[in-house]
């Protein structure tokens, strides 16, 4: 019995654009990353939201909700209205989740959801989302620049100048490309 691959997660700094990366090379050959819902509890465990199981129609709703969230902050990276249907959505994730932040000792925010149920964790990545695509957290969001990819992130370095989503992947086979390219264009020389 062969056993199929199953992508590993990128994981980024921030929850919801973090959860849309769980679909990438939008633009080429699409790579589900949450292709069952065991995939999806594994996910919402590493990014600190523990559920017990998911159901097939909980990934369904959650792949909604990633959409929804992609379109949004593409719309508002390219300054475009945000489409009403993604807004939807969004919003009825995140009064559909009962979740509150809670402080570690360490000093930082995390989320502490009432039950566990997948419903509460869409409700926290939906309430993220709104806060980066409203404007609420410092930092821009971008597209990535990789002709593949175009993926919404949330840019928060310094001076808000990244091109990429993830430097370890678009970033290095864009500039990986660009090396090539530029090896066959340099003409040997005889010595």
């Amino acid at each position: 019995m062969s056993v199929k691959h199953i992508p590993e997660f990128r994981l980024g700094k921030v929850l919801a654009t973090s959860f849309t990366a769980t679909l990438t090379e939008r633009q080429g050959e699409p790579v589900e990353r949450i292709p069952t819902p065991d995939r999806l509890v594994d996910w919402l465990a590493i990014s600190g939201l523990v559920v017990d199981s998911c159901s097939s129609s909980q990934l369904d709703r959650a792949r909604e909700l990633r959409e929804a969230i992609h379109a949004a902050a593409t719309a508002a990276a390219v300054q475009d209205p945000l489409p009403a249907p993604a807004v939807q959505i969004i919003n009825d994730r995140s009064v559909g989740g009962l979740a509150s932040p809670v402080l570690t000792a360490e000093g930082k925010q995390e989320w502490k959801l009432r039950s566990t149920h997948v419903e509460d964790a869409l409700g926290v990545i939906a309430a993220d989302a709104i806060r980066i695509i409203s404007g609420e957290r410092e930092g821009k969001l971008s597209l990535c620049a990789s002709p593949t990819c175009r993926a919404a992130f949330f840019d928060t370095s310094r001076g808000a100048t990244r091109r990429w989503c993830e430097m370890n992947t678009c970033g290095n086979r864009e500039k990986k490309a660009r090396f090539a390219a530029n090896k066959h264009r340099t003409p040997l020389t005889a010595h």
